[in-house]
């Protein structure tokens, strides 16, 4: 695959500003270890579905960017979404560098449109391969990982790890408030279906069987400690 393309020296300095911003992020899950694979899936699906390499790589790596500042904002009492932020100091950082408007807005856009919360819709072949790549690194081996890491983060004492009588949620609403492993049904498994890209449907597909798989031997292992 092509190592070099239009804006590669650019990107290449985005990425080591980027990366030293999350050397005091202690957020697992969304830290530079995350970001990275990110970039790299983003790459990948640019290439395989033929989209334009600098937007998409761009948007990866600061689509994130907020949550390095989210101990500072926290400080001082502001609640602003992370998109929102990575949008702010994703401009500063592309203006510097001067990228022009319309390349800047398409890369403003893929990072607004990554979000699972602020549910915008991508409107572009490369808004749709971030949000993809984005998802992408929830599911898997990889997704399993990270979803350990945010249910520690996200719970409370009143949290449990599994339904007592029902915990794949077969019979019931899912409510990973309530239960950590209801995240499965009530977001992780409906990823691949919001897939927008062939290649990245496939990988999700796979990815999400994956995931069924441990849910399956979860149950099994349940099974023998209940008898």
């Amino acid at each position: 695959m092509n190592t070099t393309f239009e804006g590669t020296e650019i990107l290449a300095a985005i990425y080591q500003e980027v990366q030293q911003r999350f050397t005091q992020v202690s957020d697992l899950a969304h830290g530079w270890e995350h970001v990275e694979r990110v970039y790299t899936l983003a790459d990948y699906l640019a290439q395989q579905e033929e989209a334009n390499r600098f937007i998409v790589g761009a948007a990866a790596l600061m689509h994130d960017l907020g949550r390095s500042t989210e101990a500072d904002e926290e400080a001082s009492g502001q609640h602003r979404h992370h998109a929102d932020i990575s949008v702010e100091l994703a401009t500063a950082i592309l203006e510097r560098y001067h990228v022009d408007d319309v390349t800047r807005q398409a890369i403003m856009h893929a990072i607004i449109a990554h979000s699972f919360s602020k549910g915008v819709t991508p409107q572009t072949k490369e808004a749709g391969i971030v949000r993809d790549a984005d998802r992408l690194d929830g599911l898997g081996a990889i997704g399993i990982l990270r979803w350990g890491m945010v249910s520690e983060q996200l719970r409370d004492a009143s949290t449990r790890s599994y339904h007592p009588t029902d915990p794949l949620a077969q019979q019931r609403k899912p409510d990973d408030h309530a239960y950590i492993l209801d995240h499965f049904p009530a977001k992780l498994l409906t990823l691949a279906d919001q897939m927008t890209t062939s290649t990245g449907r496939q990988l999700a597909q796979q990815r999400t069987e994956y995931m069924r798989s441990f849910l399956q031997q979860f149950q099994a292992e349940l099974n023998i400690a209940q008898q």
